[in-house]
């Protein structure tokens, strides 16, 4: 009996360093620094220098055969690590938008485009936390939150004063506001409809996937709903006039995105009742798609369409 327990712990104890030597080999360090893309050329800018956040590194994405001066919207993307190699990810996964978006210009379906991938830090959520949501929040909640460190306009004033004019300067894009957008993903969707109100002259139009409406575990003491009606009421007061933009925005049903639908389709009232109509705010939701850069994948081709389509 006794030689029988043994060998059962030592059968336990063998599973579990399995199991653990297959976790650190999934989360192990990617082999590859410099992301590559399958389709155009990527150019990579190492800590890009702000006088408003801390140098990140920036990637530049341009169509075959792009030329300084050639006619092409331009596209600024938060997460911008996560979007072209999946070699080069901490999850081994990517947004594919080297592919998706060569085959669209391709195909005429969309105008060709340059994509700016934006890397995030480690202050990834306080740069992308919509700021004067704290505005609209009751005095209590707002005294719980450090708001020195909210530093998401700070971050747009670095996308808006510094690295837009290095683009247009250097690769000569169009620089209209009809002709500039923006997209993110989770905390990079409120951002991104948070860019829009707040530089509705600069940017035309935006893609918010999987946005993380429900404000549910945030530093810097933002915490849940409060902080979700307080960034609704935002958007409805701060919300550019119905027409004038372009706005996707979407979600799954698994993961994170599952506690989303409520507070999706409260913000969905609030364009409706603007006066909003289809041509200029989508809303969808893809069932069984899950919080993760695959599934943005697999749907990147509607946002993308959507904001420059033909």
């Amino acid at each position: 009996m006794v030689v029988k327990r043994k060998k059962r712990w030592l059968w336990i104890v063998a599973v579990v360093v399995m199991l653990l030597l297959a976790l650190m080999w999934f989360l192990r360090p990617p082999k590859n620094e410099i992301p590559t893309a399958t389709r155009g050329t990527l150019e990579l800018y190492p800590q890009f220098e702000s006088r408003y956040v801390p140098a990140r590194d920036v990637v530049v994405w341009l169509p075959q055969g792009y030329q300084p001066g050639d006619s092409a919207d331009v596209l600024y993307m938060h997460d911008g690590n996560m979007l072209f190699d999946a070699t080069t990810t901490w999850n081994h996964q990517e947004w594919r938008v080297d592919e998706v978006t060569d085959r669209l210009i391709q195909l005429g379906r969309i105008r060709p485009c340059i994509v700016v991938g934006i890397y995030n830090t480690s202050d990834r959520l306080t740069e992308y936390f919509p700021v004067k949501t704290w505005q609209h929040v009751s005095e209590a909640d707002r005294k719980k939150v450090k708001l020195e460190k909210l530093t998401a306009d700070n971050y747009l004033k670095f996308i808006v004063e510094e690295l837009k004019p290095f683009i247009d300067e250097k690769y000569n894009p169009l620089t209209t506001r009809e002709h500039t957008f923006m997209m993110g993903s989770s905390m990079g969707g409120l951002i991104s409809l948070y860019a829009l109100c707040e530089y509705p002259q600069v940017f035309g139009g935006v893609a918010c996937l999987s946005s993380h409406l429900s404000m549910a575990h945030l530093p810097a003491g933002v915490e849940g709903d409060p902080w979700a009606t307080g960034f609704r009421d935002y958007v409805n007061v701060h919300l550019p006039a119905a027409g004038s933009s372009l706005v996707y925005m979407d979600l799954g049903t698994r993961d994170f995105d599952k506690d989303y639908g409520q507070y999706q389709t409260l913000l969905d009232s609030v364009f409706t009742a603007k006066g909003w109509d289809e041509a200029h705010y989508m809303s969808r939701v893809y069932q069984g798609h899950g919080h993760n850069e695959t599934c943005w994948a697999q749907r990147l081709d509607q946002p993308l369409l959507f904001l420059m389509g033909k």
